[in-house]
């Protein structure tokens, strides 16, 4: 008995005598009050305790062995599709060779309306024509030999296209002007209006490159290179008549994750002011991986972005072609997003806390309340109240 009456000695919890205990109405408004905290703070530290948690390291990247993947979906509501060309080149300026990609060009209506079925674009090295020079072998009967209006490279060299007219003078680096060219009046290479102008063009997909700098641009006319000179024929138009106005519906550079900056541009839409504007996007990529709880570990891209406009028409002065033009370039430093799960006695211990700390406040509470309330009554009992 002694010895259970010394441990009776170590209660921190003494109980007192429900005839001594009073409950009162304001004791009962706080018992709710502090319940009701309670059960909501509790169901979101569970909330929390479930989620896991991101932690966030930086780091050298050393990861080249995978390529860089572009995700694009840009609208041109101006410019017809057999006029705008996307293109594709490494920091040098020379074409990325081996491009997988599925990008396809689908007709707008001025509305925005749809034409027709999407069709794949193609956006390997550019056109280089070189017309053949070879007799033509022995038929019954010879086909007629189109003029090259002076660009042929020999007596033998027929232009019976349009197309042909235009690679014979491309090779000869000669401005071609197709309204000249018997072989373009009846063709849709040398109408004057044609559907230039008339359409928009909606091009979307995706393209993987070489992790290095590079750049992309969706500009008018067709491309071509001459002594790995890159250009684009806007012939029979003048540069100043592209109206370049677009909207970004998504650019991103590798996959999808919930958080970080992955897509800054998305749903931005630019309106040229004037004819022949020039559009230019300079990213900074940071690449990112996001290893997740469950699942393979995530490659992707951040980026942040600087944009700048200008007029390339001649009296401007300035020096460019219209178009859009995205220049990228790949930071050395690689941001490691990690999913971790929280801490049991983390989660234990901030429940104790929530429970323990608000019953005790609420206590001081109720204390000071039925205090304030006694001494009260008490002067209203001795006729002290003022």
């Amino acid at each position: 008995m002694r010895f259970l009456d010394s441990l009776r000695r170590l209660d921190a919890y003494p109980k007192i005598d429900n005839e001594f205990s009073i409950r009162t109405i304001s004791g009962a408004a706080l018992t709710l009050i502090s319940t009701i905290v309670i059960v909501a703070l509790v169901i979101g530290e569970i909330n929390a305790y479930l989620s896991p948690n991101i932690s966030e390291e930086l780091f050298v990247d050393t990861t080249r062995e995978y390529k860089l993947k572009i995700n694009l979906d840009f609208t041109i509501p101006r410019i017809s599709c057999d006029y705008v060309s996307l293109d594709a080149q490494d920091s040098t300026g020379e074409q990325h060779l081996h491009i997988e990609h599925n990008i396809y060009k689908r007709r707008l209506d001025l509305q925005g309306n749809q034409i027709e079925e999407p069709k794949k674009e193609d956006i390997q090295a550019s056109t280089k024509r070189i017309a053949s020079t070879e007799a033509p072998a022995t038929t019954t009967t010879k086909p007629a030999c189109g003029s090259c209006y002076g660009a042929a490279k020999n007596e033998s060299q027929c232009c019976n296209t349009c197309q042909e007219v235009i690679d014979a003078y491309r090779e000869r680096k000669w401005n071609p002007n197709v309204e000249d060219f018997e072989q373009c009046k009846n063709s849709n290479d040398g109408s004057v209006e044609g559907k230039a102008f008339s359409e928009g063009c909606h091009i979307y997909g995706t393209m993987e490159v070489n992790r290095v700098e590079g750049r992309f641009h969706i500009a008018p006319g067709k491309s071509f290179s001459i002594n790995h000179i890159h250009v684009h024929d806007v012939q029979p138009y003048s540069s100043s008549r592209f109206n370049t106005t677009h909207k970004i519906n998504t650019l991103s550079f590798g996959e999808q994750f919930g958080f970080g900056t992955t897509r800054p541009l998305d749903g931005l839409t630019v309106e040229a002011t004037e004819g022949a504007m020039m559009f230019q996007y300079y990213i900074k990529i940071v690449p990112t991986m996001f290893v997740p709880l469950q699942g393979p570990t995530l490659y992707t891209n951040q980026f942040s972005v600087t944009k700048h406009q200008k007029s390339v028409t001649a009296m401007s002065g300035e020096t460019g072609m219209p178009g859009i033009f995205v220049n990228y370039e790949l930071s050395p430093l690689m941001v490691k997003f990690t999913e971790k799960r929280n801490s049991l006695g983390h989660f234990a211990t901030n429940v104790c806390a929530i429970i323990g700390g608000i019953f005790t406040v609420a206590g001081i509470i109720d204390s000071l309340l039925f205090t304030s309330i006694h001494v009260i009554k008490r002067k209203i009992e001795l006729g002290k109240a003022s």
